[in-house]
């Protein structure tokens, strides 16, 4: 008599599965590596300058004096609104017909103790020429005040004069 015997299953082999439906895997798209490594790099290239900005910034604030850097950019000149009435911060002392460059000028409180000159008197649309006139601010003045032009003309256009006595 003989018998069949099935051989034993081979030790390697997974046992049978059941037939299943077999449905393809959706893999997502993931960025080449390439992609990713530019986005970074961009964004350190874009951090990279802000930074410079902000420490350039923060030197110049350094430098030039937070206020008057922002001051100096926003209002250049601090007399430009200046009219009869206002005040005016010291200025160099100058006599007869001599003229100096001024930096600084500034309105201030006639209260202040920076308060030096009044502000007698205001002349816009002057060209250099008339500002330097003589006569550009008798109108203003009375008889035996100490007058004195400060005037804020680019070369070949027109400005404004003031016309300024000493504060007693």
């Amino acid at each position: 008599m003989s018998e069949q015997v099935a051989p034993p299953p081979a030790p390697d082999a997974a046992p049978p599965q059941p037939a299943a439906e077999t449905q393809p895997a959706v893999e997502t798209p993931t960025p080449p590596p390439v992609e990713q490594e530019a986005k970074k790099s961009g964004a350190k290239k874009a951090l990279g300058i802000i930074g410079a900005i902000v420490v350039f910034l923060v030197i110049a604030g350094l430098k030039f004096g937070v206020g008057s850097a922002i001051g100096n950019y926003l209002n250049k000149d601090e007399t430009a609104d200046a009219k009869a009435g206002d005040c005016i911060a010291e200025l160099p002392e100058v006599t007869g017909t001599k003229e100096e460059e001024v930096d600084g000028a500034k309105v201030v409180s006639c209260t202040s103790t920076e308060a030096a000159y009044n502000v007698v008197g205001r002349v816009d649309g002057q060209t250099e020429a008339q500002a330097k006139a003589p006569t550009s601010c008798d109108q203003f003045l009375k008889e035996g005040d100490e007058g004195y032009v400060f005037y804020n003309i680019e070369p070949g256009k027109t400005g404004y004069v003031l016309c300024l006595t000493k504060k007693a």
